[in-house]
């Protein structure tokens, strides 16, 4: 198996300078070694999370995390979910040799957290959460002040929110979904949205992530119930 690929003393003078680069962006990646011993970083790139929210990994060439070198890895092996800035990596049985997440192999879904290493074959991949992830880590519900909505506000979040009602990992309803389902046009659902986010703390967030941290955040302090999406 491939070493760790972030191994402390491990890391060359340009690795290391590569490394604190591809942190300052600030997004999520994975870090991982190739066939010559190599540092390589994998990110989510300019994704649309609202419309392609997967990525694939495997040996063959044309997945989006093409591993191509190692034998142990199947042709497709598992895809790499992209959500609010946070990543969940998915293995329902792609692979033949499983996947593999801080030493227990995955069955399924599961959420990755900062620090994170995963074996697919014998290649390790190190997991780095975006920086607005951990920011949003250490919040307490206790730190977001009472949100008030009108009633159209509250309409369009529980449109919004609507894909999560069987629970898991879901994608927030598209603009239009949610003119379709609250009877207004497309610009007074973005209105409404910003005027969300702003309600919400989550202006300073990309603009590719705030639907989503939206919905998370209306969902975990309780302004939108399960019962409200049903």
């Amino acid at each position: 198996m491939n070493d760790d690929p972030l191994a402390r003393h491990s890391l060359s003078a340009t690795e290391l300078k590569e490394l604190l680069s591809v942190e300052r962006a600030g997004e999520a990646f994975l870090a991982f070694r190739d066939e010559q011993g190599g540092l390589r970083f994998f990110t989510a790139g300019d994704r649309d999370e609202a419309t392609d929210p997967t990525s694939t990994v495997g040996r063959r060439p044309e997945t989006d995390l093409s591993l191509a070198w190692d034998s142990e890895v199947s042709g497709l092996h598992a895809e790499l979910h992209h959500l609010g800035g946070e990543w969940a990596i998915v293995d329902d049985g792609l692979s033949t040799n499983g996947t593999y997440v801080n030493g227990q192999r995955i069955s399924g879904r599961k959420r990755l957290r900062d620090g994170d290493r995963i074996r697919v074959g014998r290649t390790v991949l190190a997991y780095k959460a975006a920086q607005a992830a951990l920011v949003q880590e250490t919040v307490s519900a206790g730190d977001l002040p009472a949100v008030e909505l009108t009633d159209s506000q509250r309409r369009v979040l529980i449109a919004l929110c609507r894909p999560f009602r069987e629970g898991g990992f879901a994608t927030p309803a598209t603009n239009q979904q949610i003119a379709d389902e609250v009877f207004l046009g497309v610009d007074a659902v973005k209105m409404h949205l910003r005027a969300l986010f702003g309600k919400f703390q989550l202006g300073a967030l990309p603009q590719n992530q705030k639907r989503a941290r939206l919905a998370e955040r209306a969902l975990r302090y309780g302004v939108i119930s399960h019962r409200d999406l049903s």
